[in-house]
């Protein structure tokens, strides 16, 4: 049975030490045009505030997973994904941030077992605003070099094999909070 292509995003599965994930508190700057969806790898600016990882950033604090915040019109909402453009007070972005959680994440290649061990980039797909998921997939071009994420194995049910589309397990490889340089 052939993998499916449907890339989700980061999705934390467990912890390295065997506690569970739990995400912790950000915030986004009020009026960001950029929508972050469930799922989407994020970095932390200059500024202190999260946005959306694109292709060579390092500086990335972890995997978000909501949002609340109070509306211009005064109401509270919580959303599974932060609207690009949205103006609100009182923002509170959920990031899964340890470094060693551990994610799957839909592949966009075809790794292989001796892809275990190697890393990988990330591909910023488009999320969806009826979900709030991310399109976020494992880049194709696996190597021993630098990259963004850790293939730790290929996620263990049964329909997913190591073909075109496998779900991996990884770990964020670049994480601002592990020995990396600052912002």
């Amino acid at each position: 049975m052939a993998n499916v292509n449907a890339a989700f995003g980061l999705v934390p599965i467990r912890h390295m030490s065997g506690n569970a994930p739990r995400a912790n508190k950000y915030t986004i700057t009020s009026g960001l045009a950029e929508n972050i969806f469930t799922g989407d790898l994020c970095i932390l600016t200059a500024d202190g505030v999260i946005t959306p990882h694109t292709a060579t950033e390092t500086n990335n604090i972890g995997v978000f997973a909501g949002v609340s915040y109070t509306a211009s019109d005064g109401s509270y909402v919580y959303s599974e994904y932060w609207p690009s453009g949205t103006t609100a007070t009182e923002i509170i972005a959920y990031v899964y941030d340890d470094p060693y959680i551990v994610y799957k994440i839909q592949s966009a290649g075809t790794p292989t077992q001796a892809s275990i061990g190697e890393c990988a980039d990330v591909v910023a797909g488009a999320g969806s605003t009826t979900t709030g998921r991310s399109g976020f997939s494992l880049n194709g071009t696996m190597s021993n070099g630098t990259a963004t994420c850790k293939i730790l194995a290929l996620h263990d049910t049964p329909d997913n094999s190591m073909a075109q589309y496998a779900v991996l397990e990884v770990l964020i490889n670049e994480h601002l909070l592990k020995a990396t340089a600052g912002i």
